[in-house]
């Protein structure tokens, strides 16, 4: 019974550390360079910065989701455009698509546009199934935190696990530094990542 017992458990640690194994992380971002709030005319967007921290943490693999209609370079121009495509209810198109049915854990970065998430992702979203993923929310803005976009998530993604995001603002991602490397750290810990 002993020997059973023992075999089982073998057994179980080589299925354990085989799934570990293949398991697949990935970092979906939409991110915005040229004009941005308290940061100026950058090169590389707030959300990207945080993205490439958490890419060099976690070693999971990157994807960009890009609008197939670029927005604006003028920061006030940008907001009055996603502005109205909020007001819409816009689905505007992305450039190219992700299969995401290898990943178990998607790493899902944006910045926070009155109050949400920006409407090219709704578009992004609604085309894959998110069933069984575990999705890890990070964003950036300058005032409004992560909004209302968790729950955006939550309602979106039917039938995946989403964990606790992360909010840093827009020009602290930008000048990076330890104290955002903390905050990463910190909260990839609580997640048990």
């Amino acid at each position: 019974m002993r020997k059973i017992f023992l075999g089982v458990l073998i057994v179980m640690a080589v299925i354990s550390s085989a799934y570990a194994a293949e398991a697949k992380s990935l970092i979906l971002i939409f991110s915005r360079a040229d004009e941005n709030y308290r940061v100026g005319y950058i090169t590389v967007g707030n959300t990207m910065k945080l993205a490439q921290l958490i890419e060099k943490k976690t070693g999971a693999e990157m994807f960009e989701i890009k609008p197939e209609k670029k927005y604006p370079a003028d920061y006030d121009t940008c907001i009055d455009v996603a502005k109205k495509e909020q007001n819409a209810n816009a689905r505007p198109a992305f450039l190219e698509d992700k299969d995401i049915t290898e990943y178990d854990t998607i790493y899902f970065g944006y910045p926070v546009w009155w109050g949400d998430i920006p409407m090219c992702l709704y578009t992004f979203i609604e085309a894959h199934d998110w069933n069984g993923k575990t999705i890890i929310p990070f964003c950036t803005s300058e005032g409004s935190g992560m909004g209302r976009t968790e729950r955006t998530l939550r309602s979106k993604m039917k039938g995946a696990n989403i964990l606790k995001g992360l909010y840093v603002s827009g020009a602290s991602a930008q000048r990076g530094g330890s104290s955002v490397e903390g905050s990463v750290d910190r909260w990839l810990r609580e997640l048990g990542l």
